[in-house]
């Protein structure tokens, strides 16, 4: 979050008009007084296009609103519970008594807990599908038996550690819930920052506003990701941002990069950056540059970590850089929104936020670049809920899909090109090893997906499991290597009649007709299953029109609103007795591997 005031935070809001923008609905549990946090959470959902609205149970009731049911707080159309358990609040023996606990109490009082925290969860389910972020226990800064609290297995230290453990545990056996580590956020504020001590004593609010900030900003890590909010493409400027100096000026031997100062914040900064692509985030670089000396750098400097392997496009020249990620854009056939920009240009940066505010710019701190490792790997904006094992591959794979525009440039016609690719398509059933990537595309596909709605791990688990649901995923192979599961397809399967749930494939993939061959195998498995009807559903965002028609252009005829459908959802039906949708014939391979047992 930028480094902006209290009140200056509140006046933005009062300044905003919020009409037309989507409700983002939180609900807070708490047995503390949090209620000034709300400023952050709406700035928050501001920078993600939401207007939040957010409700408070009553104080020290947690229990009672979960177990006892709280229609006005937890409901269909809540999309995160935030929970909120101090330990001086919920087992006050714990922190104030604890050297008083004889062993026997100690384990009743760990079970006692255990058993609050499982029925709370178990209410809150029963009453909301929503994102359940639950808070951890504070580990003591001061622990009861003072330095050697270490030295003692049943030390208040330890005791604090295995209640979280168990918090772990239990939200990670639930769908779709997670576990907010506030020691974590303690720890990058600091103790004098992150209490205050007064407001506690005077009404049971224990954070200080800089400890609600950085509390609501872990929050939004996981809100962002369920939204699909997260950033998919990290574009570097290079000199003074990966390395120290101007190459075209210091040469090769002059520029600042290496193991030891002056070159190490830069880096430790690389170091950072290639984390981010092992954990799936798409590489580019745009600079003003000649291109020869920049990749010069990355064939010939000793201490480079990032490799040319790793860069997916590159925009390297003396154009204006808001063309130049326009481009990049382009070639990545992803969204403006979907880039952050790292730059060490005042004068770039503020032109990229003039010219496109979609992009996100993060300013590399050039007189501390120390600091750049830590902005870029506290900023959260790539964070997931789920880490697939394709996500290593995804710059090689974006890099690939450089080359195959390069092959259609060249190419005469487009059924020629595509002939050319020798695509090999595989649709399947989903199992246990692709559950992470297909939940992950529910999260994160934005342009191509008919319904956008976003699912966890657990939930497409559920749905695996599910006897009258199938989903269904699309790999494709061509010369240029795999591309992986690029297509998720959710049916839902009742009296004769498949709903499509979702729709979606990665936007690499987009232009090649494998959303026509997705489409036919979908069907072609609804009528194994006995189905006479197919029901597609369209639910408009802000990022979908280009798909607004797909139903209609494959032969579905719109119906009206459905009972029980999203709110405007438009409705289209497909006579499963007729012809199917023709597939084209232009894929070296479709194989439909569909055992249902």
């Amino acid at each position: 979050m930028p480094n902006i005031s209290y009140s200056d935070i509140q006046k933005r809001l009062k300044e905003t008009d919020t009409t037309g923008l989507p409700r983002l609905s939180l609900t807070v549990l708490r047995n503390i007084m949090v209620d000034t946090m709300i400023p952050y959470l709406r700035h928050h959902a501001l920078e993600i296009g939401y207007d939040a609205q957010v409700s408070f149970g009553e104080y020290d009731t947690i229990f009672q609103e979960a177990v006892g049911g709280s229609p006005g707080l937890l409901n269909q159309e809540t999309d995160a519970v935030l929970v909120f358990t101090k330990l001086e609040t919920l087992a006050p023996s714990l922190v104030y008594d604890f050297l008083a606990l004889k062993a026997q109490s100690l384990e009743a009082e760990k079970t006692r807990i255990f058993s609050h925290i499982e029925a709370v969860l178990a209410g809150i389910r029963r009453q909301t599908p929503a994102m359940i972020l639950w808070h951890g226990f504070e580990t003591p800064l001061h622990p009861a038996y003072g330095a050697i609290d270490t030295r003692f297995e049943q030390g208040q230290l330890a005791t604090v550690r295995e209640l979280n453990d168990g918090l772990r545990a239990r939200l990670q056996n639930l769908a779709n819930a997670y576990f907010v580590d506030m020691d974590r956020c303690m720890a990058r504020v600091g103790e004098a920052e992150f209490y205050d001590q007064r407001y506690w004593h005077y009404g049971r609010a224990p954070y200080a506003l800089e400890g609600l900030r950085e509390i609501a900003q872990e929050d939004f890590k996981f809100i962002r990701a369920l939204k699909g909010k997260n950033k998919k493409c990290l574009v570097l400027d290079c000199d003074n941002t990966l390395w120290g100096g101007v190459v075209g000026e210091d040469g090769l031997e002059g520029i600042k990069l290496g193991v030891n100062h002056p070159g190490s914040a830069y880096y430790e900064f690389q170091k950072e950056v290639a984390s981010l692509a092992n954990r799936g985030v798409i590489l580019a670089l745009c600079s003003k540059n000649n291109e020869a000396d920049v990749w010069e750098v990355f064939e010939k400097h000793p201490d480079m970590v990032l490799t040319g392997d790793q860069i997916a496009t590159a925009q390297i020249n003396w154009n204006d850089k808001a063309a130049n990620l326009r481009q990049i854009a382009l070639d990545l056939n992803i969204g403006l929104d979907s880039l952050v920009l790292i730059d060490d240009s005042e004068f770039e940066a503020e032109l990229v936020r003039r010219e496109l505010p979609q992009v996100t710019v993060l300013q590399f701190p050039k007189a501390r670049p120390a600091e750049a490792r830590r902005m870029l790997a506290s900023c959260g904006l790539f964070d997931t809920l789920t880490v697939s094992d394709e996500d290593r591959q995804r710059g090689r794979m974006y890099k690939a899909e450089a080359n195959r525009k390069r092959l259609m440039a060249s190419s005469t016609d487009l059924e020629s090109y595509y002939r050319s690719l020798e695509m090999v398509i595989v649709v399947s059933l989903a199992d246990a090893f692709s559950i992470p990537r297909i939940a992950q595309q529910t999260q994160k596909t934005n342009q191509f997906n008919l319904t956008t709605r976003r699912y966890s791990e657990e939930d497409i688990r559920a749905f695996v499991a599910a006897p009258d649901v199938d989903v269904v995923q699309l790999q494709l192979s061509d010369r240029f290597g795999d591309a992986g599961i690029v297509g998720t397809c959710i049916l839902r399967h009742s009296e004769g009649t498949t709903v499509f749930d979702t729709f979606l494939l990665s936007c690499r993939v987009l232009g090649r007709g494998v959303e026509r061959v997705f489409l036919r195998k979908a069907l072609e498995l609804a009528v194994a299953r006995g189905s006479r009807l197919a029901v597609g559903e369209y639910v408009a965002s802000k990022m979908n029109s280009q798909v607004e028609a797909f139903y209609a252009q494959h032969g579905f005829l719109e119906v009206g609103p459905t009972p029980g459908s999203d709110v405007g959802t438009r409705v289209f039906h497909f006579n499963l007795e007729r012809d199917l949708p023709a597939e084209p014939d232009f894929f070296k391979s479709v194989q439909a591997r569909f055992n249902q047992g």
